[in-house]
């Protein structure tokens, strides 16, 4: 008997593409079949944009299901999954659309797959409105692995907007079950580095000017650590097209890891770039929480499936985080609570606990 059909508006909360990603992985997962309709409803351009397209085909791949109405400008889907298999998955955005957004809709399907998976994601690797390839691999994985799985990501080529090319390969084998985290103890910073990258035909002193204002701009608050960001020049045959950009990593006492990163755009000089990633990760680092506020929302589908109560700290909970978590709860009904912390020393911040006690999804295939 097949299960019920689950009905999705996309158009609220968040109102974007992370509702069809966590809708759909969450179906993909429990077998339920999805309608998700009024898919970014409220965006400038309204309905499926080739990113979202190329997320919906790899899951529909991976779990050899049925999908209708999936095609650009489309604003309802009917996605009906079948069992996730493991083997060599390939999605490519044709655009600067972003692999690490791929790579979060994919990751938690295959790891309930029956065999290890090769994931192939083509796109943009550092790309606006999406985390940084290198946020993925410097802050999202050593984090998201103490649900107790390993992952291997290899950037074979950075793409950058507007014409994307680039292209990253995520293996991964499948885990018998999730293990709860805890994420409270935020302990103290003892570290800060980053690199400051410059691509195609930008010169080399675009990256120095970008570390240095960075470094200056983190010297005014944090004065007793040294900050070690370096200046990188993407080797062309790893890089397509132009671009540049900069990561900055606080790790912690306690093995958190913070970042405030930024790209550049034409016209915008190198200085405010390196500034605004440097302020971006003084203001995660001000808020008391032991997660930055781009970690948060993709680590809810991971506690949802967990067996036991998760908890990580946090500053102020994003509008993405609290969508992840309403389809959590309608989906999978993980059940969420979200509390003020009540620690002394958070007393003056907006400071929260998110704790969730997770359905202990199992792998059948194991």
């Amino acid at each position: 008997m097949a299960a019920q059909r689950v009905e999705v508006d996309g158009g609220i909360m968040e109102g974007g593409g992370q509702i069809l990603r966590v809708s759909t992985a969450l179906s993909c997962l429990l077998g339920l079949p999805l309608r998700v309709q009024k898919i970014r409803a409220g965006r400038s351009t309204p309905g499926l944009r080739p990113q979202h397209l190329s997320g919906l085909e790899m899951i529909r791949d991976l779990c050899d299901g049925q999908l209708e109405g999936a095609e650009i400008g489309s604003t309802e889907i009917i996605f009906t999954p079948e069992k996730i298999k493991g083997g060599i998955h390939t999605a490519d955005t044709k655009t600067a659309g972003s692999v690490c957004l791929l790579m979060q809709v994919s990751m938690p399907c295959v790891l309930f797959a029956a065999s290890p998976s090769e994931l192939r994601l083509k796109g943009g690797t550092n790309a606006e409105m999406a985390p940084q390839i290198d946020y993925t691999a410097m802050v999202f994985k050593p984090i998201v692995e103490k649900f107790g799985f390993k992952f291997n990501c290899d950037i074979k080529m950075r793409g950058y907007y507007p014409k994307g090319g680039g292209e990253v390969i995520v293996q991964m084998s499948p885990v018998k079950q999730l293990n709860p985290i805890n994420l409270t103890d935020r302990g103290s910073v003892t570290k800060i580095y980053g690199r400051a990258f410059v691509a195609g035909v930008l010169p080399f002193k675009v990256a120095k000017d970008m570390a240095a204002a960075a470094v200056r701009c983190i010297r005014k608050e944090i004065r007793d650590l040294y900050v070690n960001i370096q200046p990188v020049q993407e080797p062309k045959d790893q890089a397509f097209g132009n671009g540049n950009g900069i990561i900055i990593i606080a790790e912690t006492s306690t093995g958190c890891l913070f970042a405030g990163s930024s790209l550049g755009k034409r016209g915008v000089n190198a200085d405010k770039v390196g500034i605004e990633a440097a302020e971006m990760l003084l203001a995660n680092l001000r808020h008391g929480g032991a997660v930055d506020e781009y970690l948060q929302d993709q680590l809810i589908i991971f506690m949802a499936l967990a067996c036991g109560v998760s908890r990580i700290k946090t500053g102020p909970v994003t509008l993405h985080t609290q969508t992840a978590i309403h389809f959590a709860e309608q989906l999978a009904k993980a059940k969420f609570s979200v509390k003020k912390s009540e620690d002394e020393e958070d007393a003056s911040k907006d400071t929260y606990i998110i704790e969730c006690q997770g359905i202990g999804m199992t792998n059948p295939y194991l």
